[in-house]
């Protein structure tokens, strides 16, 4: 169902690819949007639990599309180093595919900001980060995507420094 990476002696291995999406912060989320053109949103994220988490505004772009469309796909780089005397970059990269979902039940949304937050806002407390939390929840929209299918890929040349 998902093509092979064309270059496999670049990808990298799945445990290192999945600690690149626990350790990233934002990437960009692809939807099918208005006039099904591609539409592509830079997000904050947690990975969690095998599933990446989002929050956003009740309405706009992003709901609108993942309410069309179910399938969605989410890149994250973490390495993109400039080799201007390579005519090059030496890159790390995660792309997810999969399904997302607007998140309806207030205990799964609750859960699912707690684990955001709790990334994001390490040093405030437990209480302090729930108080932000309760002051934002009416407004508050959380999405959760299932990943069907991930790879991790890297730079020819930081792949060769494996071996």
């Amino acid at each position: 169902m998902f093509r092979e990476m064309r270059r496999n002696r670049q990808m990298l291995p799945m445990e290192e690819t999945l600690e690149l999406l626990k350790k990233g912060t934002s990437g960009v989320l692809a939807l099918l949007g208005d006039e099904d053109y591609p539409y592509a949103v830079p997000v904050s994220y947690v990975y969690a639990d095998e599933k990446l988490y989002f929050h956003g505004a009740r309405s706009g772009h992003k709901l609108d599309a993942i309410r069309k469309q179910d399938k969605a796909s989410f890149c994250v780089i973490s390495q993109d180093r400039i080799m201007p005397e390579e005519y090059t970059t030496y890159f790390r990269s995660v792309i997810a595919f999969g399904r997302i979902r607007i998140l309806e039940d207030e205990a799964e949304m609750r859960r699912a900001i707690e684990i955001l937050a709790e990334k994001y806002s390490p040093d405030v407390s437990e209480a302090g980060r729930r108080q932000e939390i309760d002051k934002t929840w009416n407004a508050l929209c959380m999405l959760e995507f299932t990943i069907e299918h991930v790879t991790g890929k890297e730079a020819i040349e930081l792949a060769r420094g494996r071996k």
